[in-house]
């Protein structure tokens, strides 16, 4: 049975209030595409777990589509900072759960394993855990020692961009995966948008991600532009300072064609 839907039909699935995990790290395959129509559809009250992000996490503040997120980094690498985002946050508009991006991928770790929260090591000497609360102290039934745990992050929908997707929810992802596998496992629903959709007799490459997992599949191509994906497209870097230099424009721009900005 096919799984596949426009991007457009697939947005629309998306609540208001949702959790959603999106794939990609900063400026790399990240689901952009995705996010733009998110903006065109006029999504709200969005939360957001993200390790590292960039034109996502900004754009949809800018939007005011998201209330939270969850996130170890947010800004365009040596591009500039997130300007929108910043300005969210200060204006008390975005709620800001700040982790550091092994905590993010630990919380998701537990949504996995089915376990209320996950161990992690690291945080000696950090005020992160102290400041915010979502990193905290348990003594080890086994040894005795305090270790740090970190809260399950399961998320309502995890979105991914990959190079190459088939009818049935197969997924290859050319380069690195960062953690999208990880993101796949732990959420209640997947949605994927392919560079390329194949038939699932097709296949020259062994798929990473089971099509079981999956809920939809959407062919978008450039769907991480002006981000890079893998081998087939590096950064637009002049497309991203046009947008920080005038985000407004931008933002117009995706709401009159975000499937094709």
């Amino acid at each position: 049975m096919t799984k596949q839907k426009t991007l457009q039909e697939a947005v629309a699935s998306i609540q208001d209030g949702s959790l959603l995990a999106l794939g990609g790290n900063a400026l790399h395959r990240s689901p952009l595409s995705f996010v733009r129509e998110l903006v065109r559809q006029g999504k709200k009250e969005l939360s957001v777990i993200k390790t590292a992000g960039a034109l996502d996490i900004d754009l949809l503040a800018l939007a005011k589509s998201i209330r939270s997120v969850y996130a170890g980094y947010i800004g365009f690498e040596m591009l500039g900072l997130a300007q929108n985002y910043r300005k969210g946050v200060q204006n008390e508009e975005i709620i800001v759960h700040e982790h550091a991006c092994a905590s993010v991928i630990a919380g998701l770790r537990a949504s996995i394993y089915g376990v209320p929260f996950q161990p992690i090591n690291g945080f000696q000497g950090s005020e992160l855990p102290e400041l915010t609360g979502l990193v905290r102290n348990v003594t080890c039934p086994f040894t005795n020692k305090e270790t740090a745990v970190v809260e399950a992050l399961r998320p309502d929908i995890t979105v991914i961009h990959v190079s190459i997707a088939d009818e049935k929810g197969n997924a290859y992802i050319d380069g690195a995966a960062f953690e999208d596998l990880i993101m796949v496992k732990a959420a209640a629903r997947v949605i994927i948008t392919a560079e390329k959709i194949i038939d699932s007799t097709e296949w020259k490459v062994t798929p990473q991600v089971p099509g079981f997992l999956v809920e939809t599949v959407v062919l978008a191509e450039k769907g991480a532009a002006p981000g890079s994906c893998g081998s087939l497209y590096s950064i637009d870097e002049d497309e991203v300072t046009r947008y920080l230099q005038d985000p407004e424009s931008y933002l117009e721009k995706v709401k009159g064609v975000a499937s094709h900005v």
